[in-house]
Parts: structure tokens; C-alpha cells; sequence
């Protein structure tokens, strides 16, 4: 009996957390590939897991257990109807709104019921247990593990081994059919319980139930809430500057999951008391990289990111174990930690979008886990106004050091010309004489949970604060699609960025006002393909993916048309705006600017048109994936011209794109050409030429003209593996570990 519920529930599970990647993966297309889908696709999952959850509640105490019994098998055959997962062709969203509620609606009629039915399954399997003559009917927990590990086992084989060897269209297939089993396993475990059970036990076990307290139920919201927040605000960490995949949704997710398996166990692996002595210890460490708004190699800072996260979710998820009830409360408590996981999705995917223009509510949710840390005496648990206090004091003398030294000339951020090895001396004494403090600190306030987590709070606003002020902001702005941020951090020069990347600047000097900068300079890669293609392309047609702040408009020749295709509106509004740029008016008045995501809005335009297509979309540091695959490229070539040529911009700081060209253009059978122009001078630095790699593509050698010959270029490298298609890709293989500079 025991192997029967386990191995359903751990089915189950499975099945929810294998079908999240899957079918955010099929819509992640429609949407430019943005790290807002995934969570805004955890924001739906999550409701569909607070509804089932709710029916499982009402009809395990409404209907009795063998009408509710009826009703759960033919609601999983009804959901049956519904499969196999799929996105209709004609899906599109709408190019001039916030996505968000089409995405809702998309995801409700592809996989709401089937994912609704399957969520509630867990804690009806335990409450079916707990009314049985089983040994473990007293504590039907334990099945809770199993649920997790099954989840956790899917996640992690998605893209380890499911992704890399199978198509979408063959892992729904698959899913519907392990769907079907499940149905089997759930028909089975309900027979076994209604042989087992009586109905003197049930009515007893009700009977017996103490109420439960508001308070109570409010803890378990915030334990469950803040851990959610953080999973969100985490994943968009990871996703923004290397790529909306499946292989950096699912880590994160694994170890929340985890978190649950070994709280949840009889025996837990990690002790509740080890794992709040343990979080400090890696907690206050990453304050201070977060603190001075620092980057570091992805081999050191993400694992301790990940770290941190598993440890304060563990802390959280320890204190819901050590809080759990009698198991007649069982489906309520589960219901109350899906209200909360909720939350925590809403408040990442609709409130901070609207709320805050920047990515602050990772940060708020670790000050609110670390304020949830248990209390192990009561003086400690009770509320001090000395906790606010003592963090508004720590707080301001933070903030006024960093704006001492600022004021006395020391070189926090920026060297002084002429003075490098003195200045980096000041710079480093100063920044371990601050950090320091600030640990300090703040490990001397662990005993006390409410001003522990205030204290990390204000410390994370302050250094928020000190970075956002001395950036020269002029304008910020947040949507569906990211940050997006106009500042002027070296004098002369307004930047565009996205997320942490720059994504294009122009000169205020007037004699400059027409030059291309940074990745698309005249020097680099692209000046020079453009430079050599100018003589044959006379007034032909060019299109560009990714608008930026207008830079290759500049390549523009007289009678050409330029047609630009773009995603987010804030950048379209902020490249025309001449407060900030200039480019397009300087250069291409009359340029279109397209608004969608490019596949779909590329698809609409007249086949052979386009002389050169550049393609340069991107999301912060991160390429669309769907606009590198074999069908996106096939695309392309229909829409271009004969004698016409494609262009990549692969600059990457995490991956290694030269060989995901090489296979698409073996698989095409087309000509190509890479050059990594990756030197960097302070000739270069002054001027503001950044380091690019940049592929090309055409039908024949002979179309890529004077290129071919250029010994600048490089035969596109082709290690042999599959061309990425729309259904099918591998980002693992393309890694970089240590990753170039920005």
C-alpha cells in the first residue's frame, strides 16, 4: 500500500514539473524569449496548483470519499480530452499590449485542467492514507517527500535528458501517455483505500481536530511566500544575461524543491537547527558582492547565489515542517502554503513590473526569509523598535561613509588617470574596510530574526541606492520585457542598458552625433562587412532585428529602406527620443520600426525582399534561442533577396554561438564567416569601441564578396552536432565556464 500511494504521488509530481518546462518552452517563441514568460508561466502554475489544492480541500470534506473518489478518476478522464499538450499555430499575442493575461489564457486552455487535476492529486493521496488502518495513517507526511523528489527528479532530467534527445512534439506525446498510467495508479490507490478504511476512524480523526489559529495559518502564508519571491526573483537573476531555457528555469526550482524532500522526510538529511547556523555564514558574503553591485566569473557567483537560495529556502521550509498540523488539517495546510506560493508569483509577475523599475524584489524577498528565521528564545521573538533602530543606524553609516569618501575624491568606482597603482590601493582598502564592517555587523544581529532581516534590507537598499546615484540614471524603465535604463556614466556619452548589458550608446559631441559605438563601431566587425557590401547594395532593402538605440541605422546609404524590427516599445519611444539619441533622425528618418517579436512579425513581410538581414535581437546579454534555430533561418532565407546576406551578432559573455551558426549554415548548406574581434585598447575604451563577434551568411561564397577573402574572417567552426531547431536545443553544450568580460 504504502509503494502503491508513493509511486503514484511520485508520478504525479513527476508529470506537473515535466510539463512546466515543456509547454513554456513551446510559447517562449511567441514572446522574444524573455525571462518574464517563465514567471509569468510559475504565476499560472501556481494558481493551477492553489486550485487544486482547493477542490482537494472542499470535496475531501463535501462529497465523501467514495463520491469524491468518482468524481477525481472522471475529472482525469475528462482531462484526457485535452491532451496531448499543444499550442495552437495560430497562436499570437497582442504586439501593442502587456502579454501577460494572453499568456494566462494560452496556458489555461493548453494544460489548465490536465495540471489542475494532477496538483490536487498529492494531498488527496494523503488524506485517502490517513483514513485507512495504515501503520503511517497518523502521519501521511512522509508522502510529501516523495511527491518533491518526483518532482525534483523531472526537473532535473528535463534538461539533462529529456530536452537534448527529444522533440516538444514527442514529449507531449509521451506525457499524455505517463497522464493515462497515472489515472491507472490514482483508480488503484482509491480501491485500496475504500477496502482499508472505516468510517469510524474518519469520523473520529474529525472529531478530534483542534482549531486552528489565524496567526497560525498567516505564518505558514509568509514561510511559504518568501521562499516563492525568492525562486522568481532568483531565476530572473540567472536568466536575464544568458538565455530564457528550460536548463537555468529548472535548477532553481530543483533546489526549492529539494528543500521540501528533506524537510519533509522522516529523517532530514540537514538538520532545521544546522541550516539556520549555516545561512549566515553564506548569506553575508553575497550582501557584500550585491552590496558594491558586483559581477563575477558565472563559475563563482552563480553557485553562490544558488547556495544561499537553498539554504534560506530550507530555513523557511523548515519552520512550515516543524509548524505543521494534525492530519486532519492536512489539505488545508497544503492550501495555505499554495496561497502563499501564489503570492509570491503574482507579486514577482504582476506587482513589481509596476511597482519598481528595477529588479529589486530579489533582494526584498531574502530581507523577508532572513526576518522569518526561527526564534530560539522568546525575548528574541518578541518585537523591538531597538531592531529598527539598530538598522536604520546601520543603514546611515553605510550611506555615509560611501558618500565621505565620494565627497574626499576616493576612488570607490572609478581610477584616476595617472595615479592607478595608488588609487587601486585607496580603492581595495576601502572596499574590505566597508565590507567587513558591514559583516560584522550584520552577523552580530543573526540572534534576532526581525532586525537580521531589516539590517540586510537596509544594506541592500544603501547599496542600491549609492550604485543607482552615481550611474547618471535619466531615465528607467521596467515591462513584460525587462529594465530598461538610459544613463550617461562617462562624461560625454549617453548609454542605453538592458538588464546589465549596454545595449548601444551615442556621442554628444555633434561631430560624432552619426558615428556607430560600441558593438557596431566602424572598425569592428560589422563596419567592416558593411563597408565592403556598400558598393553593390545601391537603394536595396535592409532589415534589422533589435533596435537598440538606432547605431546601424547609421550604415544607412541614400534611397535605401531600412526596415527595423522590435520587440519592446520602451526602446523604440527611447531610440526617438532626441533627449537621449539621435540616430535614427540623424541617419534614417524615414526607417520603419516594426513592434513584435521578430519570427512573427519577420514572416509577414514580402519573400525576397531584403538585401542584408541583420540580426541583432537580444535580452540583456542574452540571444532569443528561437531566433537561431534551423526553421528561423529558413525564414530568413525566404525573405532575402538572391545575392542577399545574413548577420549575426553572437557577442556573448556566458556562450560560445560560433558553432550553433557553423551547424545551422552546414544544415542550409550555406556559406560562412565569424570574426571575434576581441581587442580592446585604451584607444578603443576612449572611443568607446566594445569587443563583438559577428557571423555571416549567404547562399554562396561568392555572396559574401569581398568578406570571403578578408583574413579578419573565419570559417564558421562546425563541430557536427545538430543544428538547434524550434523544437529541439542543446545551451548546455554551448557554455562558456569563465566568461568573457562585459
Amino acid at each position: 500500500m504504502t509503494f502503491l500511494f508513493a509511486l503514484t504521488i511520485f508520478t504525479g509530481s513527476a508529470l506537473i514539473f515535466v510539463v512546466q518546462p515543456m509547454i513554456t518552452k513551446m510559447v517562449l517563441p511567441l514572446l522574444g524569449g524573455t525571462p518574464a514568460v517563465w514567471n509569468t508561466a510559475m504565476m499560472f502554475f501556481q494558481a493551477a496548483l492553489l486550485a487544486g489544492y482547493a477542490y482537494a480541500h472542499w470535496a475531501s470534506r463535501a462529497l465523501g470519499f467514495r463520491l469524491h473518489a468518482a468524481v477525481h478518476i472522471g475529472l482525469m478522464a475528462a482531462a484526457m480530452a485535452m491532451l496531448p499538450v499543444a499550442v495552437g499555430a495560430d497562436a499570437r499575442p497582442p504586439a501593442d499590449a502587456n502579454p501577460v493575461f494572453w499568456l494566462i489564457g494560452l496556458l489555461a486552455v493548453a494544460v489548465g485542467l490536465p495540471f489542475t487535476i494532477i496538483a490536487a492529486n498529492a494531498t488527496l493521496l494523503q488524506r485517502w492514507l490517513a483514513r485507512t488502518d495504515h501503520a503511517a495513517a497518523a502521519n501521511p507526511y512522509f508522502l510529501y517527500s516523495a511527491s518533491n523528489l518526483g518532482s525534483m527528479l523531472a526537473l532535473l532530467a528535463y534538461p539533462s535528458a529529456i530536452e537534448p534527445l527529444m522533440t516538444l512534439g514527442l514529449q507531449s506525446r509521451t506525457w499524455m501517455v505517463a497522464f493515462v498510467a497515472l489515472a491507472a495508479l490514482t483508480a488503484g490507490c482509491a480501491f485500496v483505500a475504500a477496502r482499508r478504511a472505516g468510517p469510524e476512524r474518519a469520523a473520529a480523526s474529525e472529531a478530534a481536530l483542534v482549531p486552528l489559529a489565524w496567526a497560525e495559518r498567516g505564518h505558514w502564508l509568509l514561510l511559504s511566500f518568501a521562499p516563492s519571491s525568492l525562486l522568481l526573483g532568483l531565476t530572473t537573476y540567472l536568466t536575464t544575461d544568458i538565455a530564457a531555457v528550460p536548463l537555468l528555469w529548472v535548477i532553481p526550482l530543483a533546489l526549492y524543491l529539494l528543500t521540501f524532500v528533506i524537510v519533509f522526510a522522516r529523517r532530514p538529511a540537514i538538520g532545521h537547527d544546522r541550516a539556520v547556523l549555516l545561512q549566515p555564514f553564506f548569506l553575508l558574503p553575497l550582501l557584500i558582492f550585491m552590496f558594491w553591485g558586483g559581477t563575477a566569473a558565472v563559475a563563482v557567483l552563480y553557485p553562490l547565489h544558488l547556495i544561499v537560495f537553498f539554504l534560506t529556502a530550507l530555513v523557511c521550509h523548515g519552520e512550515l515542517a516543524r509548524r505543521r498540523p494534525a492530519p486532519g488539517h492536512l489539505t488545508e495546510f497544503y492550501l495555505w502554503l499554495s496561497v502563499g506560493g501564489l503570492l509570491g508569483g503574482v507579486f514577482n509577475a504582476l506587482v513589481a513590473p509596476v511597482a519598481f523599475d528595477a529588479i529589486i524584489e530579489y533582494p526584498l524577498a531574502i530581507a523577508l526569509a532572513v526576518a522569518l528565521r526561527p526564534h530560539f528564545d522568546r525575548a528574541a521573538a518578541r518585537f523591538g523598535w531597538s531592531d529598527v533602530a539598530a538598522a536604520v543606524v546601520l543603514g546611515a553609516a553605510v550611506l555615509g561613509l560611501t558618500k565621505l569618501f565620494a565627497a574626499l575624491g576616493l576612488p570607490l568606482i572609478e581610477v584616476p588617470d595617472g595615479a592607478e597603482d595608488e588609487a587601486l590601493e585607496v580603492r581595495l582598502a576601502l572596499l574590505i574596510f566597508i565590507s567587513c564592517a558591514v559583516g560584522i555587523a550584520l552577523y552580530s544581529f543573526r540572534a534576532r530574526a526581525l532586525r537580521f532581516g531589516l539590517g540586510v534590507g537596509v544594506v541592500l537598499f544603501v547599496g542600491a541606492f549609492w550604485f543607482h546615484d552615481r550611474g547618471g540614471t535619466l531615465l528607467r524603465e521596467r515591462n513584460f520585457f525587462g529594465v530598461v535604463a538610459v544613463a550617461s556614466p562617462i562624461a560625454g556619452y549617453n548609454m542605453l542598458r538592458h538588464g546589465t548589458t549596454v545595449h548601444g550608446a551615442q556621442s554628444l559631441d555633434p561631430a560624432r552625433r552619426a558615428e556607430p559605438l560600441t558593438y557596431f563601431s566602424l572598425g569592428g566587425p560589422l563596419g567592416q562587412a558593411m563597408t565592403a557590401w556598400a558598393p553593390r547594395l545601391g537603394v536595396a532593402a535592409i532589415a534589422v532585428t533589435g533596435l537598440g538605440v538606432g547605431s546601424i541605422a547609421c550604415y544607412r546609404q541614400p534611397g535605401q529602406r531600412w526596415t527595423f524590427y522590435e520587440i519592446d516599445p520602451a526602446v523604440e519611444r527611447i531610440a526617438r527620443d532626441a533627449r537621449y539619441f539621435t540616430y535614427l533622425a540623424h541617419c534614417a528618418p524615414d526607417a520603419e520600426v516594426v513592434l513584435g517579436d521578430a519570427r512573427l512579425r519577420v514572416a509577414e513581410a514580402a519573400d525576397g525582399g531584403y538585401a542584408v538581414m541583420i540580426l541583432d535581437a537580444f535580452s540583456s546579454d542574452s540571444v532569443p534561442v528561437h531566433l537561431l534555430t534551423y526553421e528561423a533561418v529558413g525564414l530568413y532565407l525566404a525573405k532575402l533577396a538572391p545575392g542577399g546576406v545574413l548577420v549575426f551578432n553572437i557577442s556573448n559573455r556566458y556562450l560560445d554561438l560560433a558553432p550553433v551558426l557553423g551547424a545551422l549554415a552546414r544544415s542550409h548548406g550555406l556559406a560562412g564567416r565569424y570574426q571575434a574581434d576581441t581587442r580592446y585598447s585604451d584607444e578603443h575604451r576612449e572611443r568607446l569601441k566594445y569587443p563583438s563577434i559577428w557571423g555571416v551568411m549567404a547562399r554562396t561564397e561568392a555572396d559574401l564578396g569581398p568578406v570571403a577573402a578578408d583574413p579578419r574572417w573565419s570559417v564558421l567552426p562546425d563541430d557536427g552536432g545538430s543544428p538547434w531547431r524550434d523544437d529541439f536545443s542543446n545551451i548546455a553544450a554551448s557554455f562558456i565556464v569563465w566568461p568573457r568580460p562585459k
